[in-house]
């Protein structure tokens, strides 16, 4: 039988993570077998490293969003298929790409047809973000191209789905919606909250059942999707975290540490007049990658939350630290190592050494294919 393949989209910080989570364990728990697919401009994901503290397979795609590696998906899903034989394939491409049906859905079904079923092309919304973008609510703002690209992906989306529930009202959510059956009439629109699991299971049933419309078509300016992408700035950068043999401290609170870089960074970042688009850390023992401490920033005006707790301190560990915000990517670097030496250094009393490090901007998209009304048939 031919695996379903469903690609979970949507701009950076909508939650795409914890509900691929989410939707992995629901498929789980009722006898599916599951691989995840994730994605991202550069290497060192601390959506893989959350997929694998949960016990999922998990391949991951770095260099290039699915669009511009569509080999690359078709090795994952193959390697998966080799290992595990998921049922289900859970994708996650990177959160500023779009034009995903005509590159990845429609390409994979049109050569791949008789290995996948694909499903309809799901787009997350933080409803925060959302409201922000559409004009239903003040608060800081993207540049135009980048906004391009957050419209976009609701455009080309036949199930958009709002997350997060739990942080707004009926009033609000309610006028969201409106401007989002406006704008996007063709979309079906889900309410859920990933974190507290409502609203899931009818989105779930629904992307599981659902046949792809093979007749929708993006129209979109390739240059303006490029120049939103290049305003992007990048890093990912993996820590090792030790106490000092020498010193007075033997062991750290790992939740504590996480927070205190989350707002320290979000401070540097916010003096710099960068715009986040998303932080998120994972904290580990080294060597011990099942237990694990997760956080995340969604916005510059936004609390950083831990979804992943660790229960004991740690007198080592490893730290993933992911950054996209809308800023050159040398003010990234040194926002990142003056917020470390502060808080792991300077204030901590700790060791930490940076074992690897990539910052950067997203190059201009080019897909492997592109199917268009012209190609389809």
């Amino acid at each position: 039988m031919p695996s379903r393949y469903l690609m979970i989209g949507g701009f950076l910080g909508a939650g795409k993570t914890t509900v691929i989570q989410r939707f992995a364990k629901y498929l789980d728990e009722r006898g599916q077998r599951v691989g995840l697919i994730t994605n991202d401009q550069g290497a060192g994901l601390v959506d893989s490293a959350i997929g694998r503290s949960n016990q999922f397979p998990v391949e991951e795609i770095s260099g290039g969003c699915f669009c511009c590696r569509f080999n690359s998906l078709i090795d994952a899903a193959t390697t998966l298929t080799s290992e595990t034989r998921p049922e289900v394939f859970l994708a996650e491409p990177v959160g500023s790409c779009t034009d995903l049906v005509a590159t990845v859905s429609l390409p994979l079904q049109k050569i791949y047809g008789d290995d996948y079923t694909v499903a309809p092309m799901s787009v997350l919304v933080d409803p925060i973000r959302a409201a922000q973008i559409l004009g239903v609510a003040e608060g800081r703002k993207f540049s135009e191209n980048v906004t391009y690209i957050y419209r976009k992906q609701l455009e080309e989306a036949e199930f958009i789905v709002i997350n997060k529930l739990d942080l707004v009202d009926a009033a609000a959510l309610a006028e969201l919606r409106t401007a989002m059956e406006k704008e996007f009439p063709e979309a079906t629109i889900f309410e859920i909250s990933a974190r507290e699991g409502t609203g899931c299971e009818a989105w779930f049933e629904a992307a599981m059942t659902t046949e792809m419309n093979s007749n929708r078509f993006l129209d979109i300016d390739y240059d303006r999707y490029g120049e939103g992408e290049a305003l992007l700035g990048w890093l990912n950068a993996t820590v090792e975290i030790r106490c000092d043999e020498r010193g007075p401290i033997d062991e750290f609170d790992g939740n504590e540490i996480l927070k205190s870089i989350a707002l320290t960074l979000r401070q540097k970042l916010d003096e710099a007049g960068a715009e986040v688009a998303h932080l998120k850390m994972t904290l580990n023992p080294i060597g011990d990658p099942m237990e694990i401490a997760a956080i995340n920033l969604v916005r510059g005006d936004s609390e950083p939350e831990l979804s992943h707790h660790l229960y004991e301190p740690l007198d080592d560990g490893e730290l993933l630290l992911n950054i996209r915000a809308e800023v050159d990517p040398d003010t990234l670097e040194e926002a990142a190592d003056k917020a470390l030496e502060k808080v792991i250094a300077e204030d901590g009393g700790l060791l930490f050494r940076i074992a690897h490090l990539e910052h950067f901007r997203p190059g201009m998209p080019v897909p492997t294919h592109r199917v268009t009304a012209d190609t389809a048939t």
